[in-house]
């Protein structure tokens, strides 16, 4: 009887549809579980990224992040939690320079960074920008980035000067840093970096005001 029931379900049309239902079944079962094993194991693949250590003030040049430890470190995350445009590669830096501020402990992204420009092209009419050579103690152990602000300070003649406060960082090229300066405060530091020591206080990254300062090379003489 059981023989003769199987028969019929095979040879009957309705039997072949409900055979042709289960397979589709079966293998609709078969398929969401192998996708579901492939996207856990592509969650569990870890990605690297890089991760800012601390702040990266804007207008910092991703050259420098590159070639100056401490800015980033390489963090695995899973991919679900990688973010947009997350940046795994250091090279994706080279020629580029941070657009906004980026905090300590963000993913660093190809958002965050833009191609970077002439630094006269930011320059207003009445600007200038000049580049003093200054060792690491100088320019404080190095702590010194594009976007910073410092005062200034000589040691002349056997006496210590301020000579400007809250001076532009425009970019830091080794000991070579570019500040934003009036015409006379270039001269100024052309004068003094070749005839006293330069040193620089570096001041609060936020709410940073200093007091107009417009002394020339012959003042520095003077003082």
């Amino acid at each position: 009887m059981e023989n003769i029931m199987s028969s019929k379900l095979f040879t009957t049309r309705q039997g072949t549809i409900l055979l042709g239902l289960i397979a589709a079944l079966i293998a609709a079962v078969a398929l969401i579980a192998y996708l579901n094993h492939y996207r856990n194991s592509a969650k569990a693949v870890p990605v690297s990224v890089l991760v800012a250590q601390k702040l990266i003030q804007k207008g910092t040049s991703g050259d420098v992040l590159r070639t100056t430890p401490g800015f980033y470190e390489s963090t695995n995350y899973a991919k679900d939690q990688v973010q947009t445009g997350a940046i795994t590669d250091p090279a994706a830096l080279a020629g580029k320079v941070a657009v906004t501020d980026i905090a300590s402990g963000q993913q660093l992204k190809e958002a965050d960074f833009g191609i970077t420009a002439g630094v006269g092209t930011g320059l207003k009419p009445t600007q200038r920008a000049v580049v003093v050579p200054l060792g690491s103690p100088q320019s404080v152990g190095g702590q010194i980035t594009a976007g910073s602000h410092v005062d200034v300070w000589v040691a002349y003649g056997g006496k210590d000067r301020e000579l400007f406060q809250d001076l532009y960082v425009l970019a830091v090229a080794g000991e070579n840093v570019t500040f934003r300066t009036t015409p006379k405060q270039a001269g100024t530091l052309i004068y003094a970096a070749q005839n006293a020591e330069i040193w620089l206080v570096l001041r609060p990254t936020l709410g940073t005001h200093g007091k107009p300062a417009e002394v020339g090379a012959g003042d520095l003489v003077k003082g």
